[in-house]
Formats: structure tokens, C-alpha cells, sequence
């Protein structure tokens, strides 16, 4: 059965667009993992400062097993670490982990 993570960050005003960027930098890191079966970034369009990062996929093992591997360490390292450089200043004040599963939904319209 298909798992949900959501990773619910608290991103404040004018920190948003580095968050974005920071993630365009990192497309696709994530892409190859077993299980892995998609990826979305929400940005808030209200006065909310939570970011979500919505995965999905086959199951809590195949999760696991990404967040325990050598290519989740390396894709949360900024480009500048990768190149040796300092860790730039984190754009967020917190962070945590919501954990669902699919109960129910549409096919959604294929026209």
C-alpha cells in the first residue's frame, strides 16, 4: 500500500524562493530510489509560513530504506558542501514528519 510522507517546513516570509531554489537544485535526487513513486513541493498561497514536501511511496520499507541510504545523506547536502564548501544557513525554523496512507479517493479525469 502506497505511504505518505509529508515533511511540513516552517519557512519564514522571504526565506520561500531559497527554498525553492534549493530544491530545483536537488530535482530528481530522489528519483531512482526503489519504491520510490513521486515528489511535489507545495508552496503556501495564504499567509501560512509551512512549506510541504509531499512524498509517496510503495511502502514504509521501501521509505526506510531511502533514508538510510548514501543518496538521501548526499541529496540533502547543498551543492556548495558537495563541493566542498560550508553549509549555507538553514531557510527554515522547523521541521516535522507527517506519516499517511492512502484510505480512499478518485481516479481523478483522464479527459
Amino acid at each position: 500500500m502506497t505511504t505518505i510522507k509529508i515533511n511540513a517546513i516552517t519557512v519564514p516570509a522571504g526565506s520561500g524562493d531559497e527554498l525553492a531554489h534549493r530544491f530545483a537544485a536537488r530535482a530528481g535526487a530522489v528519483d531512482g530510489a526503489e519504491g520510490f513513486e513521486g515528489f511535489e513541493l507545495l508552496r503556501p498561497t495564504d499567509d501560512r509560513e509551512q512549506w510541504l514536501v509531499i512524498t509517496r511511496w510503495r511502502d514504509e520499507e521501501s521509505f526506510q530504506a531511502w533514508v538510510s541510504s548514501p543518496g538521501f545523506a548526499e541529496g540533502h547536502r547543498s551543492a556548495v558542501e558537495r563541493a566542498g564548501g560550508d553549509a549555507p544557513r538553514p531557510v527554515s525554523t522547523h521541521s516535522e514528519v507527517w506519516n499517511y496512507e492512502v484510505a480512499g479517493g478518485s481516479a481523478g479525469s483522464t479527459a
